[in-house]
């Protein structure tokens, strides 16, 4: 029994951050009804490839990209742009905790979907909308995207190597960092609002924007402009703050060094062998910080001299932080990824099973739990319908052959 275990979500939404939003709240035990379109659904179970592999090594339906983010929900296909599909969203909604939906400012307003429409016959709900701007302010009615988001939040303009250098110029992330982040934010602000729920007996609606939580993350970057006015620069791998604290090149590799305070500078100096520690232009990290331009090259050079597992040695031993730069591969063949059950599989009906990556939540007392694979398309459309709105068969089968609702094959 996780501890949303009492929790049901209708999830409304589509790609990314909300999916990875209502993944996180199926993990912690709720019961996430996912409303996709018949016949298509949400739109990445067609980015790809890759896809999950059949038994006979066959590319399935389902992308790698939509098994990411959609493990223990319950897939209902339905056409809510019909009178009928919206009727059966909006039953599903009133005896719904929460709902969540990534659909444009005011988009779901033409099918009585919204906020307004809803809480009245479900004063308790809490309604999460997603959004590239947020529900206001000038930008509100324009569509939101995370690679234009992290160049407007101000993220890629300190990401990437400096303009002066090889190479250099703003770069986006490897990932996209502002859909789950939003992700993430949403779903705190949801458990919020069930909390202030228990008290009050009231939901609410929570208005998460890709822009506001993009700006928020920035956390030091903001200050660091705030208090000086001076708008950071891009440092590839280097902080702003604290140095030695980047990346270097060793003899068969990289390594990261991330020497946090002056005992840890010293004792990395001990282990490079070097007198660094007792020269008066590095005695401290605010030292360190202004002679940047000194220190750096001068640590490139000796690090580039010995093996990335000599360095990890050396300095592991003296309880300098430190560590590799792994590739995918070599994340999930860590043993202490392994051990704390990072990568695991869930059965599926067409893949036959699943690769998923676990969640970071470990509660002593009401332990996160994975309640089925990704669903196909409309996989649980018949099931939901009969326990929770008494449809029967002449009902959904009339509901189907019209294609306002859509069942699963498999």
């Amino acid at each position: 029994m996780g501890p949303l275990s009492h929790v049901t979500v209708l999830d409304l939404s589509r790609v990314l951050a909300g999916p990875w939003c209502t993944q996180h709240l199926a993990d912690l035990g709720a019961e996430v009804i996912k409303i996709e379109r018949p016949g298509s659904g949400d739109d990445t179970r067609a980015w790809g490839p890759p896809f999950a592999k059949d038994a006979q090594g066959r590319d399935t339906t389902e992308a790698a990209y939509y098994l990411c983010c959609n493990r223990g929900k319950r897939s209902v296909a339905v056409d809510f742009t019909r009178p009928e599909g919206q009727a059966i969203v909006r039953e599903l909604a009133r005896t719904a905790d929460v709902l969540v939906e990534n659909f444009k400012v005011g988009g779901l307003a033409k099918y009585g979907l919204d906020y307004a429409s809803l809480s009245p016959a479900n004063p308790r709900l809490v309604y999460c909308s997603i959004t590239g701007f947020g529900q206001t302010g000038p930008y509100a009615s324009r569509a939101g995207y995370d690679f234009i988001i992290q160049g407007m939040s101000g993220f890629m303009s300190v990401t990437g190597e400096p303009d002066d250098v090889p190479g250099g110029g703003p770069q986006k992330a490897g990932v996209a960092i502002t859909d789950l982040v939003t992700g993430l934010f949403a779903a705190t602000g949801i458990v919020a609002a069930i909390a202030n729920r228990e008290r009050t007996g009231v939901g609410q609606h929570l208005d998460a924007s890709l822009l506001d939580s993009a700006v928020s993350m920035m956390s030091v970057m903001n200050l660091n402009y705030l208090v000086t006015n001076v708008a950071p620069p891009r440092l590839g791998n280097a902080h702003p703050n604290i140095v030695p604290y980047q990346a270097f090149a060793c003899a068969d590799g990289h390594i990261i060094l991330a020497v946090g305070n002056d005992s840890q500078f010293a004792k990395f100096c001990e282990a490079a062998g070097t007198s660094w520690a007792s020269d008066s232009r590095f005695a401290s990290n605010a030292d360190r910080v202004r002679a940047r331009s000194v220190l750096v090259p001068l640590i490139a050079e000796v690090i580039a001299t010995r093996t990335q597992q000599s360095w990890l040695t050396a300095l592991e031993s003296r309880g300098v932080p430190c560590g590799p730069i792994n590739t995918i591969d070599q994340v999930f063949a860590d043993p202490h990824v392994a051990a704390r059950g990072m990568r695991f599989d869930l059965a599926h009906p067409t893949a036959g099973s699943v690769p998923q990556v676990g969640s970071p939540f470990r509660f002593s007392k009401t332990p996160v739990s994975y309640d089925g694979a990704p669903p196909l398309l409309g996989q649980h459309t018949d099931e939901v319908l009969r326990a929770r709105l008494g449809f029967d068969d002449r009902r959904i089968g009339d509901l189907a052959a019209r294609g306002v609702i859509g069942i699963a094959n498999a």
